[in-house]
C-alpha cells in the first residue's frame, strides 16, 4: 500500500466513519439509549436523532407539500469539547472526528473500540453499507492565476469563454470495480475569507455495499481500502504548490 505524507497541518475539518446495518427483530431506541451507558464517561452529551419524509403534491392548481413526519431513529452522543461525536441509531453507527485531526491510527482505532459497544448492544442482522468521508477545507492564496496550479480535479471552462470563476459546485461519482467501491467527490468555492484566501472545499466520500454479517471483523480491511482510495482521490489531485500549504 501506498505510504503518502502526514501534514503538520492537514486541511480535513472532519473524518466520519459510517456503518449501516440491517437491525436485528425488534431493535428499538429504548435498547439503542443502552449505548450511552457504554459512552457517557467521555461523549456526555447526548441528542436524538430523527428521520423524516415530505410528499410533494403536484395539481393543476400547483403544487404543495406536506409536512414532514419525523421519526427518531438513534442518538448522538458528543465530547464536551465537541470535537468528536458517536451516532448510535437503529440502522447503523457513525463515529466523527472535527478539526483537528490527528492520524488513521487514532481515528481507526476510536472507531473500532465504539463499534465493538455498539455491536455488543445493538446486536445488528446484517451490515449493508461501509463509508469514509473526508472533509477538506483548502485555503488558496489570491491572486490566483490558474486553480490547475493547486488542484487538478477541478471544473474546466472552455478556453474560448471568460475565464474567471465567481462560484463552483462540481459532483462527480468514481467506481473503483477492483474493491467493488464508489468514491463521490463534491469540490465546492466558497467565498473569500477576507483574508486574501480563497476557501475550496473538497469533500470525498468513498463507500462500499456490503452484505456481510453483524459481527463480522473483515470489514476493518475494507476500511482499508476505502482509506487508500480516499488518498489516491485527494493526493493525485493536488499539487506540491498545494502540498507546501499544508506544512
Amino acid at each position: 500500500m501506498k505510504i503518502y505524507t502526514t501534514f503538520p497541518k492537514a486541511p480535513i475539518v472532519e473524518a466520519i466513519l459510517d456503518i449501516q446495518v440491517e437491525p436485528a427483530e425488534g431493535m428499538n431506541l429504548e435498547q439503542i439509549g443502552k449505548f450511552f451507558d457504554q459512552v457517557k464517561r467521555n461523549y456526555p452529551q447526548k441528542e436524538t436523532r430523527a428521520k423524516g419524509s415530505a410528499v410533494i403534491r403536484i395539481s393543476p392548481q400547483g403544487s404543495s407539500m406536506d409536512e414532514q413526519s419525523m421519526q427518531p431513529v438513534g442518538y448522538l452522543y458528543r465530547t464536551p469539547e465537541k470535537k468528536k461525536a458517536v451516532q448510535a441509531r437503529i440502522d447503523g453507527y457513525t463515529f466523527n472526528k472535527f478539526k483537528p485531526y490527528d492520524n488513521w491510527s487514532t481515528f481507526n482505532a476510536e472507531a473500532r473500540e465504539l463499534w465493538q459497544r455498539y455491536l455488543e448492544t445493538v446486536k445488528p442482522n446484517k451490515l449493508k453499507r461501509l463509508a469514509l468521508r473526508y472533509i477538506n477545507r483548502i485555503e488558496i492564496p489570491l491572486p490566483i492565476r490558474d486553480f490547475k496550479d493547486y488542484l487538478l480535479t477541478i471544473p474546466e471552462i472552455a478556453p474560448t469563454l471568460p475565464q474567471a470563476l465567481a462560484h463552483f459546485i462540481m459532483r462527480l461519482v468514481v467506481p473503483k470495480p477492483e474493491i467493488e467501491s464508489t468514491a463521490v467527490i463534491n469540490v465546492v468555492m466558497e467565498k473569500s475569507t477576507g483574508t486574501q484566501m480563497l476557501p475550496i472545499i473538497f469533500d470525498i466520500d468513498v463507500f462500499k455495499i456490503t452484505n456481510r454479517p453483524g459481527s463480522n471483523v473483515e470489514i476493518w480491511n475494507d476500511f482499508e481500502q476505502l482509506r487508500a482510495f480516499k488518498n489516491e482521490i485527494f493526493f493525485n489531485s493536488i499539487t506540491d504548490k498545494t502540498k507546501e500549504l499544508f506544512q
